[in-house]
């Protein structure tokens, strides 16, 4: 077996893992906007800030303040102001949890000795795919070329594409909707496509790591046969949940206070939402399902058959035995040794089939819900709604 020291050296040797990149990174480095490999939080801010600025002052120019600042344009403050720098935090708190969960799983043994060729040609191939220009070109074509595609649907909200404007503004174009449709809603769609494609790049690794021969053992503390790191990468997609809920939230919001939506829609679309997040973000780990179900048999059968052996012994040494022993069974090894099997045998029959617990589930409701909470305010006034809480808490 290899010492620590080897596997760390190991570890070392392996590429680190990144799937972010890509020209607007490297722009943003050049700017001085980017700290050190994924702390892009203030190009993020910059971006968002700059846009939704030019646009606020080309609508109070034009007399528009008032239209600009109406519920009915709540999505647009929201994608430019919440949604672009939130995408950016979250490379921020992602990208350095992805690299530190490639370098763990090699340094821990998970991916055994003889699998470390592959793997590390798996992280080169990802990360010059994550490093590509190829990939933002055609998330920046699709994002200005789907006006040209794009109709009138009855998805909720006004300002989500050309059509929808176009169709509340009777087709006129001014400095202000032109800078919206022009720019900021295009680049919105990029960031919004860049994700995705980002999303895809980390999906591809887990099922390129699926795929290894990997040392996964049944007893492992993490309850997941060693997988357990997974669960904290994908808690660090929070700040991606919470802009993919706001942006959903504004739209039902202006869908709502316009009139084209009942309010009581929302409990199903609230619903939808949060089944598209888990499928986001939970349903990747199910890819591990298999691994783990053969891995909990497999620990099962052969910790069952260790245990039988270890008890029949220590019945026969300490129960059955007819000969005279000077042994006290006070302080023994032998209890603290069966105590420590029973345990091992209830952590493998636990062990659950995806590598995540329910604190992630509790992480990705809440910031579901969280951007939703505002949406009452439609429905019931502050006073009502604080009366209608007051009364749940106690039962007044």
């Amino acid at each position: 077996m290899k010492h620590a020291a080897q596997l760390r050296k190991e570890a070392e040797s392996i590429p680190e893992l990144s799937v972010l990149g890509g020209p607007l990174q490297r722009l943003g480095r050049r700017l001085g906007l980017v700290r050190g490999e994924t702390n892009t939080t203030r190009l993020g801010v910059a971006l968002g800030g700059l846009t939704w600025a030019v646009l606020v002052l080309l609508a109070l120019g034009q007399g528009f303040g008032t239209r600009i600042l109406s519920l009915n344009g709540i999505g647009v403050h929201v994608r430019l102001l919440v949604a672009i720098p939130l995408f950016f935090v979250c490379e921020t708190w992602v990208g350095p949890r992805i690299a530190d969960f490639a370098r763990s799983i090699v340094r821990s043994g998970l991916v055994p000795e003889a699998s470390l060729p592959v793997f590390a040609s798996h992280i080169r191939r990802i990360t010059r795919m994550a490093d590509s220009w190829l990939a933002e070109v055609i998330a920046l074509v699709v994002a200005i070329g789907l006006p040209l595609i794009e109709t009138v649907t009855d998805l909720p909200g006004k300002t989500g594409s050309w059509a929808s404007i176009l169709h509340a503004t009777g087709g006129r174009i001014n400095w202000m909707n032109g800078w919206y449709l022009a720019f900021c809603l295009p680049l919105f769609r990029f960031l919004v496509l860049r994700w995705l494609w980002r999303l895809g790049l980390w999906w591809y690794f887990l099922w390129r790591l699926r795929g290894l021969e990997l040392r996964l053992i049944p007893t492992h503390s993490d309850g997941v046969a060693g997988l357990g790191y997974i669960e904290i990468v994908q808690e660090e997609f929070a700040p991606l949940v919470l802009a993919i809920s706001a942006i959903y939230s504004a739209q039902f919001a202006e869908a709502v206070s316009s009139g084209t939506m009942p309010f009581e829609t929302l409990y199903s679309l609230v619903a939808l939402v949060m089944l598209a997040t888990a499928i986001l973000f939970v349903g990747p780990l199910f890819l591990f399902s298999a691994k783990l179900w053969i891995c909990r048999q497999t620990g099962m059968k052969e910790y069952m058959g260790m245990a039988a052996r270890y008890v029949n012994a220590f019945d026969r040494k300490w129960i059955r035995d007819d000969k005279e022993s000077d042994e006290s069974l006070l302080g023994t090894a032998d209890l603290q040794s069966l105590a420590d099997l029973t345990n091992s045998l209830n952590v493998v029959r636990q062990m659950r089939l995806i590598p995540a617990e329910q604190r992630l589930f509790v992480v990705l409701g809440i910031d579901v819900i969280v951007p939703m909470l505002p949406l009452l305010l439609l429905k019931f006034p502050v006073g009502q709604l604080a009366a209608r809480l007051f009364q749940m808490l106690t039962g007044l």
